[in-house]
């Protein structure tokens, strides 16, 4: 899906194409290749899964920093079709990295259907088995091949049953399905991260994509830099992963803390650029963004940390759809800010107080999480006997 969406956008004849081969189709492919990459990560590693989730996923601030600096060359030299063409054919390369990954536990579907072929050659290699017997016995027991031949439609009804039957299973998986994230959000913590996630997100992207255009505004640079803020947002990215992933394998630093923290920061700083009117200036900025950027590394560790290995998954699933709300909502309200204002503060400002606020959203959470688990430690041991009682059963 990615390459083939990248390649497709080389020959969009409009913008409205261009939505839908590069927006939804590339989108979707990073999305389902992100999330997987993490979760399956998560579930090889258990000592050290903050390091292991901190290497892995610096492969994207590499990618983006490589491709920030040769994304204007590639374009002079073959056109923005062929630089499509070219990171396009370059993305196939994840079917061969995703070949060797394998589940650590085989599927339920295929250790049932591995025991029903060793029964069925047991059965073969059994002497005197009545073979054409079982064979008549199979048939009428699947409801989708017995048929009374001088019956024609009782093989259609056997199908629709079958169909039915299929259908309520199903509608049963999709509701447990409901259900389960249902209570995932009504935890405080968890539902507290979401809304980070989303406030994160929505202000903490598209001022990477302005900072350039402020230095150009402003004058602080003549023409494009050798190399891009982008550039250096991504390589302080890899270390901070690297750093965080392994601040996080530190048995007395707690995971959510430490992401809430680089929330805050991100915040701090986005709010600080408006008021920076120097090109170096910006560039240490953009350091510390890209750095504390590097909490992406230890947001499956965190998922994690809160709803168990268990339900890490459907929880991470739910986390990338609050994220991908915001990265799709943040960008046209920023855009939207500087055509009312003409100037990118306003945007800037926006951008930081939301960050700010989904920061804060989440220490408190865990401040009040913690408080309350205090508090019920701190209860007294004697109960009632039916109490303990129920408490046995």
């Amino acid at each position: 899906m990615v390459s083939g969406g990248l390649m497709l956008s080389a020959f969009a004849p409009n913008v409205q194409f261009l939505m839908f081969s590069y927006g939804i189709v590339v989108g979707l492919g990073c999305g389902l290749v992100y999330a997987a990459t993490v979760t399956i990560t998560c579930q090889y590693f258990d000592k050290r899964r903050g390091l292991a989730l901190g290497i892995v996923t610096t492969g994207t601030s590499v990618g983006g920093f490589l491709y920030a600096t040769v994304q204007n060359e590639f374009i002079e030299l073959f056109g923005l079709d062929g630089c499509l063409l070219i990171i396009g054919s370059l993305a196939l390369n994840i079917v061969a990295c995703a070949g060797p990954m394998r589940p650590l536990q085989l599927p339920a579907y295929y250790l049932r259907q591995r025991a029903a072929l060793e029964k069925a050659e047991q059965l073969l290699d059994t002497p005197g088995a009545p073979r054409e017997s079982s064979k008549a016995s199979d048939k009428t027991n699947d409801p989708l091949v017995a048929a009374d031949p001088e019956e024609p439609m009782g093989s259609q009804r056997r199908v629709c049953l079958a169909l039915l039957r299929l259908v309520k299973k199903k509608q049963k998986s999709y509701s447990r399905y409901v259900r389960s994230t249902a209570d995932l959000l009504q935890d405080p913590v968890f539902l507290a991260l979401c809304v980070t996630m989303l406030l994160f997100t929505i202000g903490a992207f598209p001022p990477l994509l302005f900072m350039e255009d402020v230095a150009q505004s402003e004058g602080l640079i003549d023409g494009i830099s050798v190399i891009p803020l982008v550039s250096i947002v991504q390589f302080a990215g890899v270390l901070g992963k690297l750093v965080l992933g392994m601040l996080t394998d530190i048995r007395w630093v707690s995971s959510t803390c430490l992401y809430a923290s680089t929330v805050v920061g991100s915040g701090l700083a986005l709010l600080v650029i408006p008021a920076t009117h120097s090109y170096t200036g910006l560039q240490a900025i953009s350091a510390v963004i890209g750095f504390l950027s590097g909490n992406w590394s230890i947001t499956p560790y965190v998922t994690t940390k809160i709803v168990g290995m268990e339900r890490l998954t459907e929880a991470y699933g739910i986390l990338m759809f609050f994220g991908g709300l915001g990265i799709m909502l943040g960008p046209p309200i920023v855009g939207w800010f500087y055509d009312w204002m003409q100037s990118y503060d306003l945007a800037f400002y926006f951008s930081g107080t939301c960050v700010l606020l989904g920061g804060l959203c989440l220490l408190a959470s865990i401040t009040h999480n913690w408080c309350r688990s205090e508090a019920l430690d701190s209860e007294p041991e004697e109960r009632p006997a039916s109490d303990l009682v129920a408490a046995v059963a």
